[in-house]
């Protein structure tokens, strides 16, 4: 029998083995993605698997590791303009390698990282000092200090229509009884970024219209805002000029790349690394605002080190 695409409050928590009530706690204090547009609530399954796969802990060692680079360059983790945009210079470069990138996350990155799924993971996750990035994330799931090498630094902030019709001029705008968002998924630091900053101002996530519809890439989010189906979403500098969005910035990012040391000297991957270098890649950023290449390429460690 096929399976149903959404599933109701009941067949959720049938599905999570948890009471109903249950699940209305897990929409605002866990982000298990759903959608009340019909007014009840309504949980798409593929999303519902992907939220389950992003909070689960103590991941098993792949039974199988990740076999020796032959030409093949697997990245995975948080989605980035530039970063596709340097995966296709590569491809172009080196025709005798192929890179491939998937979009899980960046906790979807390394945990992915973890399971010997990939070479590389992009993340940006916050640390809860508000100063590092990635280092806590990576060593609690890899169990082991990975090597940690910045891509770039990236504006981010909140993506809305241009000339700001609906007035948000902070994060509690978007609490607003005439305010709808579109969101990330749970596991990316865009969202993580957002989440932070509504406790910040004391807002419950069931306040904000729309926190838990699902988009997954900050060009579907753009898009959506660029439409008029949304008013704002979390999202990158970068986006926001190539729609002609306005933009209310948070703050400045560290992007990273991730690499087990194991694996550091792959061909594939310094080849990449070495690409950072490139004058082609510094073109890339051309008529691509909210990006700054100052430490790209370099190795990154924690401030107490």
């Amino acid at each position: 029998m096929e399976k149903k695409s959404l599933l109701n409050t009941r067949e959720v928590a049938e599905f999570l083995d948890i009471n109903e009530k249950m699940v209305y706690s897990l929409i605002s204090e866990k982000g298990l993605p759903a959608t009340k547009v019909t007014g009840k609530w309504l949980f798409p399954r593929h999303l519902v698997e992907q939220w389950l796969e992003s909070e689960t802990i103590n991941y098993p060692r792949a039974s199988n590791p990740l076999p020796p680079y032959h030409g093949l360059l697997i990245i995975s983790g948080s989605n980035d303009i530039l970063l596709d945009r340097t995966i296709s210079l590569f491809n172009n470069i080196y025709t005798d390698h192929i890179a491939v990138f998937g979009n899980m996350g960046s906790l979807g990155g390394i945990r992915a990282l973890r399971r010997n799924l990939c070479h590389m993971a992009s993340s940006h996750l916050l640390q809860e000092d508000e100063k590092e990035y990635n280092f806590d994330f990576a060593s609690e799931e890899l169990k082991q200090v990975p090597a940690i090498v910045n891509f770039c630094r990236r504006e981010q902030g909140i993506l809305m229509a241009g000339g700001n019709p609906k007035g948000i001029q902070g994060i509690k705008d978007l609490a607003k009884k005439n305010v709808k968002i579109v969101n990330r998924p749970a596991g990316t630091g865009t969202r993580l970024l957002l989440d932070g900053e509504l406790k910040k101002t004391g807002i419950s996530k069931d306040e904000i219209d729309g926190y838990n519809t699902i988009m997954e890439r900050h060009l579907d989010v753009g898009i959506e805002v660029l439409s008029g189906r949304a008013d704002a979403g979390p999202g990158i500098r970068t986006v926001a000029g190539l729609l002609d969005l306005d933009f209310l910035p948070l703050r400045w990012e560290r992007f990273d790349l991730i690499i087990p040391k194991d694996r550091f000297f792959d061909r594939g991957i310094q080849l990449f690394l070495g690409l950072l270098h490139n004058q082609s890649f510094k073109d890339l950023i051309q008529n691509l605002p909210g990006y700054d290449l100052s430490f790209t390429g370099e190795m990154v460690y924690p401030m107490d080190v």
